[in-house]
């Protein structure tokens, strides 16, 4: 007998309760229940084939046996086994390993070289595939706060493998961010295993770096489209435009009153900037990482302020005061 799933399934419920029947008393040799095709007769023969049953010829009854001993007979191959299949997982690693070193090294065909596109469901196997092999450090810039719950959790459980391993990970979003509780869940997770999170007024675009050697960025508007990118020169530009947003960026996880005053008062200027330069609501909204319903209560909030009816009052006012959003706004 091959015991697997279903036999363990079988032996934890109607083997375990025939075996405690057994302990009290006994089973005769000639119980219908344990005949061919009766009910207990799947259980019965498990338990006989671990060992846990034998027949006492004297009293022709099958009685009870030591489960110690069944067990170790029964676990004791199975982590002999698991433990032969870690160190062989270990061995097919390091294979691999050397294979993908050897491959960073080789010249590159065309479909593999300095830029690759991606389309697709293409984008986030290369993503994991490129998050797996990473051997130092992953810098991510995330605009917007819209990802989902779900792909938050995939996220996460992809990134905590990663600093698992002893990867550093590094992750831009905007201040809109801090309004989704998937967000905040998401932060807290990776946050608790190493990981740095700032959050940052300006808009940016998306952007993945692994180990100073690759990076992802949108090749379309509607993200559908991904760009792959190992041109040295090219990847040295986008961490230069990454640290330097970095160093402006806020702590996620600094809570302090005077930490969230200063990022309202920062998301107002932008709002102001965005009046000013006569962008569209759904333009201001993204550039924000906010929704156009939010965006246009950040531009209520403004005209109650400034006592303003309509927009071009508003602008008006504004222009009259000197207010360009590239000043500490009023009260900050």
């Amino acid at each position: 007998m091959t015991l697997g799933p279903e036999q363990r399934a079988l032996f934890a419920d109607a083997g375990a309760a025939l075996y405690t029947e057994v302990l009290g008393g006994g089973l005769a040799a000639d119980d219908p229940r344990i005949a061919d095709g009766g009910p207990l007769r799947s259980a019965f023969d498990v338990l006989v084939e671990l060992g846990l049953l034998s027949l006492d010829d004297d009293s022709n009854r099958w009685v009870a046996q030591d489960p110690a001993s069944a067990a170790a007979r029964v676990v004791a191959p199975m982590s002999n086994e698991g433990s032969r299949l870690l160190q062989e997982s270990g061995e097919w690693t390091r294979a691999f390993a050397d294979l993908t070193h050897a491959w960073r090294r080789s010249p590159r065909s065309d479909e593999s070289g300095p830029f690759t596109h991606l389309r697709g469901s293409a984008i986030d196997r290369f993503l994991d595939g490129l998050v797996a092999e990473s051997e130092t450090e992953i810098l991510t810039a995330q605009p917007q706060a819209g990802r989902n719950a779900q792909s938050l959790a995939i996220a996460a459980e992809r990134d905590i493998q990663a600093l698992e391993r002893g990867i550093k990970i590094r992750t831009l979003y905007q201040h809109s961010a801090r309004r989704s509780s998937a967000t905040h869940d998401y932060v807290r997770t990776v946050t608790d295993r190493g990981a740095e999170v700032r959050t940052l007024d300006e808009f940016f675009n998306r952007m993945i770096i692994v180990d100073q050697r690759v990076a992802v960025i949108p090749g379309a508007e509607d993200l559908s489209v991904a760009v792959a990118v190992r041109e040295a020169s090219v990847v040295t530009y986008l961490m230069d435009v990454f640290e330097r947003s970095w160093d402006r960026g806020r702590p996620f996880a600094n809570r302090e009153t005077s930490m969230l005053k200063s990022i309202a008062a920062e998301q107002r200027a932008m709002t102001v900037r965005m009046l000013i330069e006569g962008h569209a609501d759904p333009v201001s909204a993204k550039r924000l990482g906010v929704s156009p319903r939010t965006y246009a209560g950040y531009v209520a909030d403004l005209k109650e302020e400034y006592e303003a009816e309509t927009r071009f009052q508003l602008g008006y006012t504004m222009g009259r005061l000197g207010i360009t959003g590239n000043d500490d706004p009023v009260g900050s």
